[in-house]
């Protein structure tokens, strides 16, 4: 109990990205950055977090002389600060809510999103709409999407782990979506859209000229490093379900959770996560 406080800090701050990023979007970065074509000058990265896809890309690609991120939290663009400093000039971070993207005066050769558009659910069409406009004409949006399975509730994923963790603390599994509603959680499973759903629209602002598919598998080595996991990947959107006294409790239990899965499974989740190469529509 005595580190329960400090999560709850973490999930307000999402603080820890870092090391949560390893269990399961670090994977996708080579992924993506495999799939940059020549020697781009200009990259925006949407939702750049603490800036670890930017400084893979600045390193690999000496053709970049403006690599812009775009993120809403202050304290990962502070931390993404201190790792890209040495990039000097190349690097540009612009506080933004990506469901209100302001204009810029320039277009990128790449733009890439990893692991985000669920969260800009259900206006995704704003920010597809923005990248069109800022996309060169010989551009490539590079997507990453999670695609968990979904019940007839809308929930996956991650909602599982947490419908589990609300039943440890003696929620009926029958109230959970009332609680979700009641406290305008929409499940994750639901954020993420179907692969279909999400082609249709994307095919109203791009063409889409490949498309890979993997499956992201996560596990972790403790209860404790899982708690820290959802701490840092979905910070307190999922411990507002609860009142802010049971929070430690519901954070120690999503991480039992977890534990129990990797040992029963051998692993925690797992599910297909899309790569989407798209280009300036026709």
């Amino acid at each position: 109990m005595t580190a329960a406080p400090d999560v709850q800090t973490q999930a307000r701050r999402l603080a820890g990205y870092a090391d949560a990023s390893r269990l399961r979007q670090e994977h996708d970065r080579d992924w993506v950055l495999d799939r940059i074509p020549g020697a781009p000058a200009t990259l925006f990265d949407l939702g750049s977090g603490i800036g670890q896809l930017l400084d893979t890309a600045l390193d690999r690609f000496p053709s970049l002389t403006r690599a812009v991120g775009l993120e809403r939290s202050p304290h990962r663009i502070a931390e993404a600060e201190e790792r890209l400093a040495r990039h000097g000039a190349r690097v540009e971070l612009r506080p933004t809510d990506l469901t209100r993207p302001a204009p810029l005066p320039y277009r990128a050769d790449v733009v890439t999103m990893t692991s985000v558009l669920h969260w800009l659910y259900p206006v995704e069409e704003r920010i597809l709409s923005w990248v069109a406009e800022h996309l060169a004409p010989r551009g490539r949006f590079l997507l990453t999407t999670y695609h968990p399975d979904r019940d007839e509730h809308g929930f996956g994923g991650e909602d599982d782990i947490v419908r589990a963790a609300l039943g440890e603390l003696g929620l009926r599994p029958g109230t959970v979506p009332g609680l979700f509603r009641a406290g305008g959680v929409v499940p994750i499973g639901t954020r993420t859209r179907t692969t279909d759903d999400l082609g249709h629209l994307l095919a109203r602002h791009f063409t889409v000229a490949a498309v890979d598919e993997r499956d992201a598998v996560v596990t972790a080595d403790s209860a404790e490093r899982y708690t820290h996991f959802h701490a840092a990947t979905f910070g307190d959107y999922y411990g507002r379900l609860v009142e802010p006294a049971r929070r430690p409790d519901f954070y120690r239990a999503v991480g039992e959770v977890a534990a129990r899965r990797q040992e029963q499974r051998g692993h925690i989740s797992s599910m297909p996560v899309r790569l989407w190469q798209l280009a300036p529509a026709d």
